[in-house]
């Protein structure tokens, strides 16, 4: 059991933190300019977060801080210890954590941290995070689905983890596709400062088109690929009213679709009135389902063949 006493804050040399932890957080270079900016004129005002190990405080929580006090040579900062038990502290970290200060893949890679370096089966963390096992156990397989190569990539900010998560795993969980295809097309489009809608247009040619549009993104083709994929939106104007109405539903649906599967496991959902409510929205699609499933196929299998 967790016992809670008041942490208190302290001002610390800021090369007295071990940096270890480094690479499990996301980096942004937006955020971290911003960040900067702040501290330029305010200082460093909220603490940098960690666990403490003899004379050793390894570094937790507040890694765009630390560089940005770095690069403006401020040598001491505020800091707030979780206590002297490294996993504990994981922990902690985790439990006040929200979206904003962890996403998912950070909950991920610290949550494989607990399990492979420290020992710690999913019981034990759910327990201690006071989440479900299916919580932990979604977390613990997201890291299986991707390759080092891609896990770098999203952490050191040239890859959106949304355009992961809601883009690419569509296709390695519908086609199969294979982690070299997935790495293949995330280095052709990493760090070149796309938008989330540009890198689902060129995910759904690259794995969906010819293998001539496979081979030009691969090479660089990147301006390329948007505008012959934007020339064959614009050519749906030539559809009927009718036809262009049922594209958008269609669209529509797939984005939707898309985005409730995973919002369904959001822990913040648990309300007696919001339950109610979704239990009889849910019977009705559930009922309507395997109509719609096989409506679906069967006006898939028209187009193919047109």
């Amino acid at each position: 059991m967790m016992i809670k006493k008041k942490i208190m804050i302290e001002q610390i040399e800021i090369s007295s933190l071990d940096l270890r932890y480094e690479n499990y957080r996301l980096k942004s270079r937006i955020a971290e300019k911003a960040l900067l900016a702040s501290i330029i004129e305010h200082g460093v005002r909220d603490p940098l977060q960690g666990v403490d190990l003899g004379e050793i405080r390894i570094l937790l929580n507040g890694f765009k801080r630390y560089r940005c006090a770095k690069k403006l040579n401020i040598s001491i900062v505020p800091y707030r210890s979780f206590g002297s038990d490294e996993p504990l502290g994981i922990i902690k970290l985790i439990r006040i954590s929200n979206s904003k200060t962890l996403n998912i893949l950070e909950q991920a890679k610290l949550i494989d941290e607990l399990q492979k370096v420290h020992g710690m089966c999913n019981d034990d963390i759910a327990g201690l995070l006071e989440k479900s096992k299916s919580w932990v156990s979604m977390r613990a397989g997201i890291l299986g689905e991707m390759s080092e190569y891609v896990m770098k990539r999203i952490f050191e900010g040239d890859f959106p983890v949304y355009s992961f998560m809601y883009t690419l795993r569509q296709f390695i969980r519908m086609n199969s596709t294979s982690k070299q295809e997935i790495d293949a097309f995330v280095k052709a489009v990493s760090g070149k400062g796309l938008s989330i809608r540009d890198i689902e247009l060129l995910a759904c040619g690259f794995f969906k088109g010819s293998d001539d549009f496979r081979q030009q993104i691969k090479k660089g083709s990147i301006t390329w690929g948007l505008n012959r994929l934007k020339e064959s939106a614009a050519e749906t104007t030539e559809c009927t009213k009718a036809e262009r109405s049922l594209l958008r539903d269609l669209e529509l649906i797939q984005s939707y679709m898309q985005r409730i599967t995973y919002r369904v496991r959001d822990d913040r959902l648990g309300t007696d009135a919001f339950y109610a409510q979704a239990s009889l929205l849910t019977m009705g699609i559930i009922r309507f389902m395997d109509r719609f499933s096989k409506s679906m196929r069967a006006f898939h299998e028209r187009c193919e063949q047109a």
